[in-house]
């Protein structure tokens, strides 16, 4: 059901929260204009803005470019959080993790995964399509000969099916749930990290920095990597176009991505808090 948003009360409103891909983001990866000038107006409320995204660092700041010092990242679905140059939170997987982790994408046909860290990604160099795909979600990334022998450190493994990520790949890491996050976060995606990573925590991290309620929290998501920051917020809003689980856990729906849904709420929001 799509709200009267002018009925509600909006006034407490102190952090806002939203995903990029299918939520900010329309369907060509684009942000609005009219993004751009509502955060004006929030900043000039006090209200804190945070993107929350599956994507890296640096392709979030890219995404963001005109404002992304002046806002909270979370990146890599709650690995890693970073306000400017400083880091607030980082959950690397296990090296044994990831070694038995790829083992399993090894038998599995046409995925393609990638080792993703703090400001890089790295993945096997055997599709030219999968790498023309991957430029759009990341800004760094290299190739090399065989991620099996990579030793860095590791945020998530994420996992792309040209097909379908529900249908080709979880049923294959299902059973990982016990121990790491295994979340489908795009119809072609799917993220595996640790336990702790994922936007819930890291919303309430930065929820607790500063003394902000859920009462006080917006959020804005479309995809199942989403739910746990939706349950960390009285105002939860699903996009029209989002996942099923999506919409039954929301408080709130709004219109679709391509339908300026974000923009939409934010005006309310900025209209109940008129200075």
């Amino acid at each position: 059901m799509l709200l009267n948003y002018m009925n509600m009360d909006l006034s407490k409103v102190k952090m806002v929260v939203t995903d990029m891909d299918g939520t900010l983001l329309n369907s060509k990866h684009e942000v609005s204009p009219q993004f751009f000038s509502l955060f004006e107006e929030l900043k000039r409320r006090d209200i804190q803005f945070v993107a929350a995204s599956g994507r890296q660092y640096n392709s979030i700041a890219d995404k963001l470019h005109p404002i992304k010092d002046q806002i909270t990242i979370v990146a890599e679905n709650g690995a890693y959080v970073r306000q400017q140059e400083k880091e607030l939170l980082a959950t690397p997987l296990p090296p044994e993790t990831i070694a038995n982790a790829l083992a399993i994408l090894k038998d599995i046909e046409g995925v393609h995964p990638i080792l993703c860290g703090k400001t890089n990604a790295y993945l096997n160099g055997n599709s030219d399509q999968f790498i023309n795909k991957l430029k759009e979600y990341y800004t760094e990334f290299t190739v090399i000969d065989d991620i099996t022998q990579f030793k860095g450190e590791i945020l998530k493994i994420a996992i792309y099916h040209f097909e379908s990520s529900e249908k080709y790949i979880y049923p294959a890491v299902q059973h990982l749930e016990a121990e790491l996050q295994v979340k489908v976060s795009g119809a072609n995606w799917l993220d595996l990290s640790h336990r702790n990573a994922n936007k819930g925590y890291a919303l309430q991290q930065l929820q607790d920095q500063y003394n902000i309620g859920k009462n006080e929290t917006m959020v804005f998501g479309d995809y199942n990597n989403d739910l746990e920051m939706l349950a960390m917020a009285d105002f939860s809003y699903a996009m029209a176009n989002a996942h099923t689980n999506v919409l039954e856990v929301a408080n709130y729906t709004t219109r679709s991505n391509d339908d300026f849904g974000v923009e939409s709420v934010l005006e309310a929001l900025i209209h109940s808090q008129q200075l």
